[in-house]
């Protein structure tokens, strides 16, 4: 039997619900289960993949190309599962699949209402696609108490009573703060998002409480007496240096096991060793780089989400620390800010959209290849660097790409067609923003005897894709007269996939965003041989 646990949160968002859902997910595979991990997100846009990062954060982009919400990132680098098109769903979406069957007559002229037809569409979204998976974790976007939440609630609570006796489990995450003024923490903003929690009918089973210091056992007494839970069943979620470190403290203060507790079972103690082995090397590392990340969503740091675990990774790989410098890529059109990079170990131009900032992103792949520091472009990055290559290298001045207008060379272009499995995607200037680009995994092949194939040590390779613009091939042949080498195509060559310079100590543009592959226990090749070029020029000064 598959049993289901729903992850909720009350009080303030950002308490880490999705960090909670993953490290849950990773003891209990520990524990020799199988999991699986979805989110259901409250907001009406149909998916993340026109929202500002500013507003969202990062995209996290699945194989079957989808465009999900950041914590599947977590749930992916923890359990090491895929997450898929089936593990995220948001309001619109559904709404949009409800608006398509009513226009159809499906509902055979009836009203279309909140309930059933709204929860009823969640409900099967949640139990779709479960077959041998001995756990799903839900997990529940926003807040209890959110008007657009709503329907998310009724739809688990609804769940909690129809699926057999003994498959649910409800976790309640909150915050409990510490007051300096009084000395003391506060157990009221628990007890008041529970009391919101059950009078729309659904009682927790587990609490856990977001907090800077432990729990005295008064106030966890406290808790689990107005919130009619076990005391054993209030977990302290303290404060912790690195991410990695939350499944083993989280087995620790017991959540694992009490949750197992929930649905009357037991399983031999989880061997957590690997997980203490990260953290170790996180905080005792052997050496550190410092990695210049030169973007233009620097102001919020969940845009790079992806990026910032998918460094520390290569770190571990190399068991050194990884500081990043956050750039601002807008100052670099400024020639006199360019000293900003003057003590780097590597830079990093990540993906993005717009003209804004791009001639900061060039002059910062300008200063990286005539400097021979470690450069990783990606994505927008790449075709920066290209252009770079293209104005300094091959004299082409006026290149550019044709997503801030018209151009007179081109080096960047919108993709209008491309090969998907079997068929053939075509695109114009005038599709859907939402959607349209080129999304999920693709095939590779890279060239024998280049930086990347040695780094990969294949020249077969598939990696997930975001982007509705590409570096023109037309202008190949001129650029590796003068030194750029594509040494990365799609299988049919008709798509550059990836860039380098073969006389520069480490210098790659990749068309893909291979942060989105790297995992804690099996960092990304690139990251780690990134870090590894960033270490040994770090030895050079």
């Amino acid at each position: 039997m598959t049993r289901y646990i729903f992850i909720t949160g009350g009080v303030v968002s950002s308490l880490g619900k999705g960090i909670a859902s993953a490290a849950l997910g990773a003891l209990l595979q520990a524990r020799g289960f199988s999991v699986r991990l979805r989110k259901l997100d409250p907001y009406l846009n149909v998916d993340p993949g026109t929202m500002s990062p500013f507003q969202h954060g990062e995209v996290f982009v699945t194989d079957d190309g989808a465009e999900t919400d950041l914590d599947l990132g977590h749930y992916e680098r923890f359990t090491g599962r895929p997450c898929s098109k089936g593990d995220n769903i948001t309001t619109g979406r559904i709404y949009q699949d409800i608006i398509a069957k009513e226009r159809r007559g499906d509902y055979l002229g009836g009203t279309v209402q909140v309930i059933p037809h709204v929860t009823d569409a969640i409900k099967q979204f949640v139990l779709d696609g479960n077959d041998g998976v001995d756990f799903v974790l839900c997990e529940i976007g926003g807040t209890v108490g959110d008007i657009e939440a709503l329907p998310f609630f009724e739809a688990i609570r609804q769940l909690g009573n129809e699926l057999p006796r003994g498959a649910t489990c409800f976790i309640h995450l909150t915050l409990m703060p510490f007051i300096p003024s009084a000395g003391e923490m506060k157990t009221k903003p628990t007890q008041h998002s529970v009391k919101e929690l059950r009078s729309i009918g659904i009682q927790p089973d587990v609490l856990m409480c977001r907090c800077d210091r432990p729990i005295p056992v008064e106030e966890r007494r406290k808790i689990a007496l107005f919130c009619n839970v076990r005391e054993t069943a209030v977990i302290q979620a303290i404060d912790v240096d690195t991410i990695y470190d939350v499944p083993y403290r989280y087995h620790l203060e017991g959540l694992d096991t009490e949750v197992l507790g929930v649905f009357g079972m037991d399983a031999p103690v989880p061997d957590l060793t690997s997980w203490q082995n990260i953290s170790h090397v996180i905080r005792e590392p052997e050496g550190e780089v410092t990695i210049a990340i030169v973007g233009k969503y620097t102001g919020l740091k969940d845009a790079y989400k992806s990026l910032m675990e998918a460094l520390t990774h290569g770190g571990i790989a190399n068991k050194v620390r990884v500081n990043i410098k956050w750039l601002e890529s807008e100052i670099f059109e400024d020639p006199d800010q360019m000293h900003h990079l003057e003590d780097v170990n590597g830079i990093l131009v990540p993906g993005g959209f717009g003209e804004r900032g791009s001639e900061g992103k060039i002059a910062a792949a300008h200063f990286a290849r005539t400097r021979a520091v470690p450069y990783l472009g990606i994505c927008f990055g790449m075709q920066m660097a290209v252009i770079e290559a293209a104005r300094y290298m091959a004299g082409i001045e006026k290149a550019s790409s044709t997503e801030f207008g018209p151009q007179e060379e081109p080096l960047v272009g919108l993709m209008t067609e491309w090969m998907q499995g079997e068929e053939l995607v075509k695109r114009g200037y005038d599709s859907d923003l939402g959607g349209t680009m080129r999304l999920g995994a693709y095939d590779a092949e890279l060239k024998p005897g280049s930086k990347v194939a040695e780094i990969y040590g294949s020249t077969e390779i598939s990696e997930r894709h975001r982007h509705r613009f590409e570096v023109n091939m037309a202008y190949r042949e001129r650029l590796e007269e003068k030194g750029l080498l594509f040494s990365g195509t799609s299988p049919d060559g008709l798509l550059p996939e990836i860039v380098e310079l073969p006389d520069h100590p480490w210098y790659i543009g990749v068309q893909f965003h291979p942060e989105l592959k790297s995992r804690p226990f099996d960092p990304h090749p690139l990251f780690k041989s990134f870090v590894e070029a960033a270490l040994a020029q770090s030895r050079l000064v």
